[in-house]
């Protein structure tokens, strides 16, 4: 303890939110509240205040906002963050001798007590206050000094008047206030950092002509399709030149036709490397012609970034020091025992010219930020270095604080967490491999209702490239369905790889989650209008979403009780309660199930004996329900009530 803070009396601990004691910043996007509180106290019987400062990172002046004491020295305030970028906040104590007073005079008059030195001494508080003051503010106290000391009821009335306190709170002296030891941190993003609707597509694939490789071009025209199915992130694989040295065949064949396309992951050939686009795709103006069209279709181009290279890329021959190389001087291609890439190599970030690597790998997100691309998804992050994404990232949001990251990174939870503590924006989770009631309830809970809320942003897919689920496989077009709805109403941000999941692909590996003859490997033939897609499905779903503003957010989910355990019912709902959404879904591919759900209708702000409407936002039917416990049943041909809750006027 230094000596000056020898006569501060005001201990403040238990500050939340605050990531590993403050290691790491919050997460919010724009226009959301930071909830701050903490527990304060000081020895003695005085009274406290405490303030909570917060400013942009950029700002030198600190603006505050009183807190308010909730039970038990605990104590809370808030804030509402308004641009993107960077913010600060921290706690100020102070034992507050005019509070202490003010409460103890209402005591004393209670009491009939005579309070007249009481008075002059409340004035002498007010007084001092003036040098802390000046112009209308300082008139105000002072005649407030005076009143104070002519005593008398008048004196008394406004010596306990809610209008002296809140000019004692900000013009008081603070002496020996304690400052709280830290200055926590809140990353702010845009909005789309919260809610987002992701499709991915190959562009090769996307060629009238079947068989012909596909362009930006030929990619641009699939873009109304996309535009109507109401996705707004648009999300390629690399489009970068691919390997030609151990290049991959069909079906992730190690031997190679000389028409095959290898896979996009492949990054790097004599054509270029990160930076270069694949010549088959077209030219860098055609990359940005094709950006600014999604852009025109209300969409946003997502561009992978998959930091690993084919044995032919650039970097291999110009920087053979960021690459781990075997004593037969070969170097050491990526593995994943028992799986073998043979024509991917990873980069060994223990490289001695490990500073050059982290300065060249941020420039490749920098020359496609320069291109017009704000959204990055993240190829494996968890085989990279933690420090190195820490450094990337906070120096990219630094310049450009409106880039998203989305970490695909399917590995051990606290790995997971961790990525998302480090600065990505959005993160893959383990939903497809969440299937029945209890499973999704804990995993959803975990997500939203523990700290873990504060940093990670879930994004729910149902299938990916490497993907195709077990349910998936076998589950048949109602699963497909299921687990569509589940994805885009659980959480605020989903995706799906496409065409695959809307035409039902199910087709997979021989005893594997992946899609035989898959796409990583070749050119595919998509008919966006197969009379069996489930595109009007997914075009109404994303149109609910953008209509009600309770499925932007995560914080409001909460789960309802239903005596069959094949349904599971949830609700989301807007801070003013004007937009109430309950969803129910059938886990039962093969039978029809009901039950009764439980809704607690006071915390929905409707009266518990009155009947109030739910509208089916899917089928546009509408029922009167009554009190807390209503049924519902659901087929599995159309396995969900998207419901909106209206109370009856």
């Amino acid at each position: 303890m230094r000596l000056e803070e020898g006569r501060q009396r005001v201990i403040i601990e238990g500050v939340s939110p605050a990531i590993d004691c403050g290691r790491f910043a919050i997460k919010r996007v724009v226009g959301e509240e930071v909830v701050v509180e903490a527990d304060a106290f000081t020895d003695g019987h005085d009274a406290l205040s405490l303030a909570l400062l917060y400013r942009q990172a950029n700002e030198s002046e600190w603006h505050e906002v009183p807190m308010e004491f909730l039970v038990n020295d605990r104590w809370r305030g808030t804030f509402t963050v308004s641009t993107v970028g960077l913010y600060c906040y921290t706690l100020l104590g102070w034992v507050d001798h005019f509070k202490s007073w003010a409460r103890d005079l209402r005591k004393r008059v209670d009491a009939g007590q005579d309070v007249a030195i009481d008075l002059v001494i409340g004035a002498q508080y007010v007084e001092a206050a003036v040098k802390y003051s000046s112009g209308q503010v300082a008139q105000t106290l002072n005649s407030y000094a005076k009143t104070l000391r002519a005593g008398g009821k008048t004196a008394i009335r406004q010596a306990l008047s809610p209008e002296l306190a809140e000019l004692m709170h900000h013009h008081a002296e603070r002496a020996f206030a304690a400052r709280y030891d830290q200055e926590l941190t809140v990353i702010v993003d845009r909005e789309k950092a919260r809610y987002s609707a992701w499709y991915e597509f190959f562009p090769r694939s996307t060629a009238a002509e079947p068989g012909r490789h596909g362009t930006f071009r030929d990619a641009v025209e699939w873009l109304p399709y996309v535009s109507w199915l109401g996705f707004d992130v648009v999300y390629l694989p690399p489009i970068h030149p691919i390997g030609r040295i151990n290049r991959k065949g069909r079906n992730n064949n190690v031997v190679a036709a000389p028409d095959d396309v290898g896979s996009p992951w492949a990054i790097g050939s004599d054509e270029g490397g990160h930076k270069a686009i694949h010549p088959q795709l077209g030219t860098l103006e055609d990359f940005r012609f094709f950006v600014e069209k999604v852009r025109e279709h209300n969409m946003e181009v997502a561009l992978d970034i998959a930091f690993q290279c084919a044995p032919d890329h650039p970097y291999v021959k110009e920087h053979p020091q960021w690459f781990t190389w075997r004593p037969d001087g070969t170097v050491q291609y990526a593995e994943n025992p028992p799986k073998k890439y043979e024509d991917i190599y990873p980069i060994n970030f223990e490289t001695e010219d490990w500073r050059a690597l982290w300065e060249e790998l941020k420039s490749v997100m920098e020359y496609w930020i320069e291109q017009g691309v704000k959204i990055f998804r993240v190829d494996n992050p968890h085989t990279k270095s933690f420090h190195f994404w820490e450094w990337a990232i906070g120096e990219i949001k630094r310049k450009h604080p409106d880039t998203l990251f989305l970490a695909e990174a399917f590995t051990r939870p606290k790995v997971m967490y961790n990525l998302a503590k480090l600065g990505f924006s959005q993160s893959y989770t383990y939903f497809a491999w969440r299937t029945n009631k209890w499973e999704l309830t804990q995993y959803m809970s975990e997500l939203t209702q523990s700290e873990v809320r504060d940093y990670f942003r879930p994004n729910f897919w149902p299938n990916t490239p490497d993907i195709l689920t077990e349910q998936l496989q076998f589950g048949g077009r109602p699963m497909f369905m299921q687990r569509f709805i589940l994805a885009a109403t659980l959480t605020s941000s989903y995706g799906m790889y496409g065409p695959a999941y809307e035409l039902g692909e199910h087709g997979a590996a021989p005893g594997k989650e992946e899609y035989i003859d898959n796409e990583k490997y070749e050119l595919k033939d998509w008919d966006l209008n197969a009379p069996h897609s489930i595109k009007d499905l997914i075009a109404r779903i994303n149109h609910i979403r953008r209509e009600n503003p309770a499925l932007h957010s995560n914080e409001s989910l909460r789960f309802h009780a239903v005596q069959n355990d094949q349904l599971i019912a949830y609700s989301k709902n807007t801070v003013d309660l004007s937009n109430i959404v309950l969803i129910v879904v059938n886990l039962d591919i093969t039978w029809t199930q009901s039950g009764w759900v439980s809704l607690p209708l006071e915390e929905f702000g409707l009266p518990p004996d009155q009947p109030f409407e739910v509208h089916d936002l899917l089928t546009d039917a509408r029922y009167q329900w009554h009190g807390s416990h209503n049924y519902v049943e659901l087929s599995p041909a159309l396995p969900a009530h998207i419901f909106s809750i209206r109370r009856q006027v």
